[in-house]
């Protein structure tokens, strides 16, 4: 799929975006090597039991039946038929999925999944911010200016999604008020109650006004890092920690997939679950805050990862890959397969398990080519396959590259797991 570039170093030349990025999108298909690829815009992952069900039957009667949860909490179908970009936006529109023809590739919009509102008392519901920032895009004209890549972060207070360095992020205070970061600014601007959405959208409109005027093109803030002035206010201390796989604190659950992946099948067996709304996250798992813990054992049956037993704090958890063979051509490997094995071979390599999510362990991402398609924002293990094995270095924090080591095949899975335990 089309790439999101690495951040832009400090010093280094602003990137030539003179054209139109090419992300796909629900009406804008992508020619893949297994057919075409249709990316549905989520805001805040939120999905109805009926939308999700709309979903599985897409993916059987017109894809590979399988869905796939990116690192933004969208959906992508795959294996696609050139020629169903037509039938697939009916059934879009039917289900609520595609409110703005116009405007359906800039609905990107990542929410805290958790079922409460936070851990400050008289925090803002981000899902309600996730719903009024959608329907506020889609009714502004101007909006259409933006990237597709362009993303906006609603964070409930516990710091989740304001680890994703979003282009505009916001932050829930108390009373309804909150914090305005600007790409990876280290201070905010203060937002009053009522105003949050509004504060976003004005930042957005900010930034394509500000770039206008400077006759520049960006796709991200983090690219024209001086364009808009920083807020006053310094950003509170954020651990970015996601919530734990299984039963959760404040009411129900929170399930994983191996690389996003889910067939029709495991896609119904959610629903099943539910019993209410399903929210999909940027770490491609599915949070289920009606869901009773007694579920976990029917979900782990159908293949998901719920934090207990054999598939508890192991190597799976903070790992992404690319598409690899034999679905992206310009990739060296079939890098799934690969990190599926390194993985899995991962725990027993010194005789003690791999921590669990709330250990410091970094992300794991492996990519096929150098346009390393949807990594993980900040610090991580980089996986690159060369043709002839695996290049493993560890990247994405303030300190810069790592020397990379080369390694085979065979040799990945300690490599990995050594660079991953770095500090």
């Amino acid at each position: 799929m089309p790439p999101e570039p690495d951040a832009v170093e400090p010093g280094a030349a602003v990137p030539d975006r003179a054209r139109s990025d090419a992300c796909p999108g629900a009406l804008r298909l992508h020619t893949a090597d297994d057919g075409a690829l249709a990316r549905v815009r989520l805001p805040g992952g939120l999905l109805t039991e009926c939308q999700a069900l709309a979903m599985a039957d897409a993916a059987e009667a017109l894809g590979d039946a399988r869905l796939e949860i990116t690192s933004r909490g969208n959906v992508q179908l795959r294996g696609l038929a050139s020629d169903c970009g037509g039938e697939l936006a009916e059934r879009l529109r039917a289900a609520g999925l595609l409110p703005s023809d116009t405007h359906e590739r800039v609905r990107n919009i990542v929410a805290s999944p958790g079922p409460g509102a936070g851990p400050a008392e008289g925090s803002a519901d981000v899902r309600a911010w996730a719903r009024a920032l959608d329907a506020a895009l889609c009714a502004s004209p101007w909006a259409t200016g933006l990237s597709g890549k362009f993303l906006f972060a609603l964070d409930d207070g516990r710091g989740d999604v304001a680890a994703l360095d979003a282009d505009v992020t916001l932050i829930a205070g108390p009373a309804g008020t909150a914090l305005l970061r600007l790409g990876r600014a280290a201070t905010a601007r203060p937002v009053p109650a009522g105003r949050a959405v509004a504060a976003a959208l004005d930042a957005a409109r900010e930034f394509l006004d500000a770039q206008r005027a400077a006759g520049l093109r960006a796709w991200h803030l983090r690219e024209l890092p001086d364009l808009l002035p920083p807020g006053p206010l310094p950003l509170p201390p954020s651990a970015g920690t996601r919530p734990p796989l299984g039963a959760l604190p404040g009411g129900g659950l929170h399930v994983g997939l191996r690389f996003g992946v889910a067939t029709a099948g495991q896609w119904r067996a959610l629903v099943d679950a539910a019993e209410g709304e399903l929210r999909l996250t940027p770490w491609r798992g599915v949070v289920l805050p009606g869901a009773p813990a007694g579920r976990l054992p029917a979900l782990a049956a159908a293949g998901f990862r719920t934090g207990a037993g054999a598939a508890a704090g192991t190597a799976w958890d903070g790992a992404s890959a690319c598409t690899g063979l034999p679905g992206c051509a310009k990739s060296r490997s079939d890098v799934r397969a690969d990190a599926a094995r390194a993985l899995d071979e991962a725990p027993a390599l010194d005789g003690t398990r791999v921590p669990d999510e709330g250990a410091a362990l970094l992300p794991v991402h492996w990519s096929g080519c150098e346009r390393r398609c949807g990594h993980p924002a900040g610090r991580r293990v980089d996986v690159l396959a060369t043709g002839e094995g695996y290049r493993v270095a560890v990247t994405g924090g303030p300190q810069g590259r790592d020397t990379a080591v080369e390694v085979t095949n065979e040799q990945m899975a300690a490599a990995v797991a050594a660079a991953r335990r770095t500090t």
